[in-house]
């Protein structure tokens, strides 16, 4: 990957992309020798080819810094496009003569921060990011890559700042949707949507990546206002464009879960439930559509205990937000889901995050430990109608 960009492209919207990890699934013991555990890809696909001669490559050169950078980028990008986190680890390898060093090369330290993202390892990826845009301030990636995980910690100020850095590194539609993207946190809700939305009109030309990318945001932000003739009729052109973005199917599915349409979600979801937070959705569906759903809701629950326990095992806190919502829509544990919304609330400070916690306070019947999250609200001003609702019946005692 080039350390420097005049524009950025789709690849570069990795930063972007990673912020809602692939979830990394528990060991599975199948029922019989004839169960088809996965369907690997055709030695033929003209990708695994591709990643295939990399890799034959970079086994007869490691310390070809060039190669490996470009390996490794190829992995993270087919991470995405294949929905397989296992590419992920892929590329980490690649990456390995100088994954431990200090201060790797410019080229492996942005890889690294990304990947370092990639598992919520936060302060990290910052401490090599922060390093980056020292030492080559003009590189859009990294401050791209840093506004987002600013943005995500809830640290706004530094995002902003961040997000100023590209106006003259990057394309008017990227710096726009770094900059809406902290100011719908923030306050700017509406201004922040009407200027994206523009500029999205003014850029038709920007490729799929990028526009999937904004529409995903668009969707939200119409869906955090209570709009969802604008948040569905968004959510739909970014599935026209591509419809096995990972983020994207479990922002949509979230909206119509909203909307008590079960049914859809479980279509919507059915081909992506190796995807433990897509597999979440799945059963959060089948439980909203009531009794009928029997053995598969049993199946899926067992499923998720057994993906979330051994991430547990493992020591990964990536997914704390998704168990916070397994433990209490599914499980019906409120105790333990407050406990571990009350974690991910240390480490991330999105809607979703707020929304869990509060969720978890409310059934816990626990003000005090939603008041961190009252408090922030308050302070930024976030203008969300399913975080206010939450706000005003915790408020009440309801």
């Amino acid at each position: 990957m080039p350390t420097r960009f005049a524009r950025l492209t789709a690849p570069a919207l990795l930063a972007y992309a990673l912020l809602a990890p692939l979830a990394q699934a528990a060991p599975h013991i199948p029922a019989s020798g004839s169960t088809v555990l996965e369907r690997l890809p055709r030695r033929a696909d003209p990708v695994q080819r591709e990643l295939a001669t990399l890799r034959a490559q970079l086994a007869a050169s490691p310390s070809d810094l060039a190669l490996a950078s470009r390996t490794a980028q190829r992995y993270i990008a087919v991470a995405r496009q294949e929905t397989d986190p296992r590419y992920f680890g892929y590329a980490q390898a690649a990456l390995a003569p100088w994954w431990s060093m200090a201060a790797p090369p410019p080229e492996v330290r942005l890889l690294r921060a990304i990947l370092l993202q990639s598992t919520h390892h936060f302060a990290e990826a910052l401490r090599d990011l922060d390093a980056i845009v020292v030492a080559d301030p003009a590189n859009p990636q990294a401050w791209l890559t840093r506004a987002i995980v600013q943005t995500v910690r809830g640290d706004y100020q530094a995002a902003t700042a961040s997000c100023a850095r590209l106006s003259s590194l990057s394309t008017e539609l990227v710096t726009i949707t770094c900059v809406a993207n902290v100011g719908a946190m923030t306050g700017r809700a509406a201004k922040s949507e009407a200027l994206l939305e523009m500029t999205l009109r003014r850029n038709q030309e920007a490729d799929a990546g990028m526009q999937v990318w904004v529409l995903t945001l668009l969707g939200e932000m119409a869906q955090r206002r209570g709009d969802a003739r604008a948040a569905e009729e968004r959510f739909k052109r970014a599935l026209a464009l591509d419809a096995r973005d990972s983020y994207l199917l479990g922002a949509y599915a979230d909206f119509l879960l909203d909307q008590r349409r079960a049914p859809e979600v479980i279509a919507l979801v059915k081909d992506h439930t190796r995807i433990d937070a897509l597999l979440l959705r799945h059963a959060l569906a089948l439980r909203q559509g009531g009794a009928g759903a029997g053995d598969a809701l049993r199946n899926a629950d067992a499923e998720l205990k057994a993906r979330f326990e051994a991430a547990m095992r493992r020591g990964d806190t990536v997914h704390q937000r998704e168990q916070a919502r397994y433990e209490l829509h599914i499980r019906a544990n409120a105790n333990t889901a407050l406990a571990l919304a009350q974690q991910n609330w240390a480490v991330q400070k999105e809607s979703a995050d707020m929304i869990i916690l509060l969720e978890a306070a409310a059934k816990a019947g626990d003000k005090a430990a939603a008041a961190p999250v009252i408090d922030w609200v308050a302070k930024h001003a976030l203008e969300d109608v399913a975080v206010a609702r939450l706000v005003k019946q915790i408020r009440a005692g309801t």
